[in-house]
């Protein structure tokens, strides 16, 4: 059985999906023209808000996956300090 998709879609605070990957996350956010992709469903996880990046997801797909991925590593790297390893 397969796990659950990590990278949440959030437009104005709705769940809108959830993917296994922020590349196909960042052209739902491209064809809304806003929203943020969470890493899991809490707020504090937001990879990427729409509107307050470098650049628009609709610029890159490639981008914004590199983005989620780069500050998911260093979420899990704060976690992982956080319970002392």
């Amino acid at each position: 059985m397969a796990g659950s998709p990590l990278w949440k879609v959030y437009i104005e605070d709705e769940y809108i999906a959830s993917t296994k990957d922020p590349f196909y996350a960042a052209m739902i956010i491209a064809g809304m023209g806003k929203g943020e992709i969470r890493i899991g469903h809490n707020k504090k996880n937001t990879c990427w808000r729409e509107g307050q990046e470098q650049k628009p997801a609709s610029e890159s797909y490639d981008f914004v996956s590199d983005t989620c991925y780069s500050r998911l590593r260093e979420h899990n790297r704060q976690c992982r300090e956080a319970q002392g390893g």
